[in-house]
């Protein structure tokens, strides 16, 4: 089997889907998308109270986030390959089950052991969103792929930017925090019900059938492993600020719940506001250059952020802007490659992503029981230098290959 497919054998998936039905179910992902964010970012505002209320320490808290990544790779993997068989709808159907049993029983539960194994499922399900919704889009959307999948992650900003507000209100009159997982289960069963329902064309199905040989071969090249080790320290990057900023504001910087949850969500509104703007130029300005220029600044905002003098504080979250395009992009940039197996080397992707969201709020809580949170915090700035690096070598591939593709139009 060849290692490229074609735009036009992309293109034949659509073509039995009609425009209205190909937006509804690009909405269907946006909403999957919402659904993610709001989910994936409950923990920030709520783990403060449930590691007061279950006398629970940093480090555990911690390793209560870790089991969700854990949850979330183990399904990236086995939904990259589970879409290249029977499709996205399925994927994203067992991403609304997973997070409906897994939100009710961490709600229920006090266990160290069963909050783990809860927050696990629920990893499963967000992990069935990442591969699904990216998928749906790539699959139903073959040209300014990257305009609708930055488009894609401003759902799950508005999400993310939503929840702590949500979660303050709540939490401020004297709702505990496992209401506030409980009324989330809305969202689960809403996602679950869209995907049983809408109707997805056996056509739109995969298709290509799994090769490991090929999946191997055009999957772990240098160049794809570059992309890997970007995506995992990008993500325990913004994770590890999403998960941590709250604590690290009361704890360090002395402010109150309401506004520690603000500066969250001003964190998750420059995301989605960068995502929208990044939407209309990331195909102008190109993959590998304007991640580039984002990190740079990141690194300088979150530094200022944190070392600079308290009324610089606001750097932290402004830094949200400049991550905004990172991981979409990056997922444009490998599925603009044209690899066979594309929904397996995605769930790759992804699951090196989630490594790196397990590992940073995991490093951070438990270097906090060490050091204390102001310079376990810190270690976002770290990953944002690792970033730096992994985008230097493959803007170096990229300029190589070019050179290489010129001498031989010359020969």
């Amino acid at each position: 089997m060849a290692a490229q497919t074609t735009e036009p054998q992309a293109a034949q998936k659509t073509r039995s889907l009609t425009s209205s039905h190909i937006w509804l179910l690009t909405a269907g992902g946006f909403f999957a998308f919402f659904v993610f964010g709001f989910v994936d970012n409950l923990k920030g505002p709520t783990l403060p109270a449930l590691l007061r209320d279950l006398n629970f320490s940093y480090s555990q808290g911690g390793s209560i986030l870790f089991s969700a990544y854990i949850g979330f790779m183990v399904a990236t993997l086995l939904t990259g390959v589970l879409a290249d068989a029977t499709g996205m709808k399925t994927v994203l159907l067992l991403a609304g089950i997973s997070l409906t049993a897994g939100l009710t029983a961490f709600s229920l539960v006090s266990s160290f052991w069963l909050l783990a194994a809860a927050l696990f499922v629920v990893g499963l399900g967000l992990g069935a969103i990442e591969v699904g919704g990216n998928g749906l889009i790539v699959d139903l959307h073959t040209r300014d792929r990257g305009r609708f999948l930055n488009l894609l992650a401003v759902f799950h900003g508005v999400g993310s930017f939503v929840v702590p507000l949500y979660a303050a209100q709540l939490l401020s009159t004297n709702f505990s925090w496992r209401q506030v997982y409980q009324f989330a289960i809305i969202l689960a069963i809403g996602l679950a019900l869209f995907f049983l329902f809408v109707k997805y064309p056996r056509a739109q199905r995969g298709g290509e059938g799994l090769n490991l040989r090929t999946l191997f071969a055009a999957g772990f090249t240098w160049r794809m492993t570059w992309y890997y080790l970007f995506v995992a320290v990008y993500v325990a990057a913004e994770i590890g600020v999403a998960s941590w900023i709250v604590e690290y504001l009361q704890q360090v910087k002395g402010f109150e719940i309401g506004t520690s949850s603000l500066y969250l969500s001003l964190f998750f509104a420059a995301i989605m506001v960068g995502r929208l703007g990044g939407s209309f130029i990331v195909e102008r300005v190109g993959y590998l250059a304007i991640m580039l220029v984002a990190t740079v600044i990141a690194t300088v905002s979150l530094t200022i952020g944190i070392f600079g003098p308290p009324w610089l504080t606001f750097c932290i979250p402004l830094t949200g802007l400049f991550f905004s395009i990172m991981f979409p992009t990056a997922t444009a940039s490998v599925s603009s490659l044209q690899l066979a197996n594309m929904g397996a080397i995605l769930g790759v992707l992804f699951t090196f992503g989630r490594l790196g969201g397990a590992l940073g709020p995991w490093l951070i809580g438990t270097a906090a029981d060490i050091v204390g949170i102001e310079l376990a915090f810190a270690l976002t700035i770290s990953f944002c230098v690792v970033m730096l690096g992994a985008l230097l070598m493959l803007r170096r591939m990229a300029c190589r290959k070019v050179e290489a593709a010129r001498r031989g139009a010359h020969l």
